[in-house]
């Protein structure tokens, strides 16, 4: 499957953003990465799981 990318400029709080920067680092992924599997897991296209995506 191709998957398209689109770039984003996204505002959140700075305490929201430092919460997503520990949980990222705690998972090894990016913030990136965590965001998108957040996101996936959320709308239910991936399994619950601690996989990067």
């Amino acid at each position: 499957m191709d998957r398209k990318e689109v770039r984003i400029t996204l505002r959140l709080p700075a305490d929201l953003h430092a919460w997503l920067v520990a949980v990222a680092k705690r998972n090894r992924r990016s913030l990136n990465s965590e965001i998108v599997h957040r996101l996936e897991t959320g709308r239910g296209n991936v399994p619950a799981d601690d996989q990067s995506p």
